[in-house]
């Protein structure tokens, strides 16, 4: 029952959204599949709550799939694709080994094929499914544009173009203005880091040999470090641990706090204060109270979910999304 109740709702915001947000400046648009399987959306969220009520975790494991294929070739579900004899995918790319929810993925498109076969990509698939998770964990709900296909190609060498949690903010700067995103994209899509864990080999350096002199990166809080060397001791690869303690299930505000605090766990968060203006985003969204952070995160997503993405006769429908047709 509370499933439905959810779909229910979801499909009322769809509706608002085609009436006030026809025109969306490319080729992808609201209620694409109307005509061809109308039922699409509604069966992507029932699937989509089903893993989440189950594991509230995968939300924030979900929408980093989504961020994982729009950096590398566009969003076009080639972070999706298996690797052959012939070729590693991005999937086994070390940058995204440690990716999950493709399961939730498989699920999605096999209930969407009963209904309707070789209609739906996989790439839109993923869109949709990063955005039901987030908002059934209360966070903010986004139109989602649609008519992506899929990609035929993903080459694993190809994934070192994603931004890396040791980047410096020039870098980082570089890398989304490459894809068509400004700062402010940077500081508001850095913001999915208030769900989630990681492991603590992600920030050995950090903590134990900054600079190669077994010192400690003096953007942290100095206060903190000695929490965070009881939790990952070092040559630790397996512990996890929160991007935003005490908040890591509850897409909120609260990881610009965490960050202003100096007490971001990647280098990349820390990062984000060494340019006046990304960091003026940080203050900015700190005091939001969640309003501020959600507009501009569902802004920000629609933007990203419309990098590089193949339309018309470009790529394919697959009926499998691991694997081309």
């Amino acid at each position: 029952m509370a499933i439905q109740k959810h779909i229910s709702l979801v499909l009322q915001l769809v509706i608002v959204a085609l009436v006030f947000n026809r025109a969306n400046g490319s080729s992808l648009k609201l209620g694409f599949y109307q005509n061809t399987c109308p039922g699409a959306e509604a069966i992507v969220m029932k699937t989509t709550a089903n893993y989440i009520y189950q594991s509230p975790s995968l939300a924030a494991s979900l929408l980093r799939l989504h961020f994982h294929d729009c950096f590398v070739r566009g969003c076009d579900g080639s972070v999706l694709l298996n690797s052959t004899t012939s070729n590693q995918a991005e999937k086994d790319a070390p940058p995204n080994l440690s990716l999950k929810g493709f399961e939730v993925i498989d699920a999605a498109k096999a209930a969407v094929e009963a209904t309707c076969p070789r209609v739906v990509s996989c790439a839109d698939i993923l869109a949709l499914v990063a955005r039901d998770a987030i908002h059934l964990i209360n966070g903010p709900f986004w139109p989602v544009p649609l008519g992506r296909r899929d990609g035929r190609v993903s080459i694993a060498l190809e994934s070192r173009s994603l931004p890396s949690p040791f980047a410096n903010i020039t870098t980082l700067k570089a890398n989304f203005a490459s894809k068509g995103l400004n700062v402010k994209d940077l500081v508001v899509l850095s913001g999915a880091h208030t769900v989630g864990v990681s492991h603590c080999s992600t920030i050995a350096t950090r903590l134990y040999n900054f600079t190669g002199q077994g010192d400690t990166d003096p953007s942290l809080d100095p206060k903190y470090v000695p929490l965070l060397k009881s939790i990952c001791l070092p040559n630790d690869k397996n512990t996890t641990l929160a991007m935003d303690p005490g908040s890591s299930q509850s897409f909120d505000e609260d990881y610009y706090k965490v960050v202003l605090k100096k007490r971001g766990l990647f280098q990349s968060d820390a990062a984000l204060l060494n340019d006046k203006l990304a960091s003026l985003y940080v203050k900015l969204y700190s005091q939001s109270h969640g309003y501020k952070f959600f507009k501009d995160f569902q802004d920000s997503m629609v933007k990203m979910g419309k990098i590089g993405v193949l339309t018309g006769k470009a790529g394919e429908i697959r009926r499998s999304c691991s694997l081309v047709n």
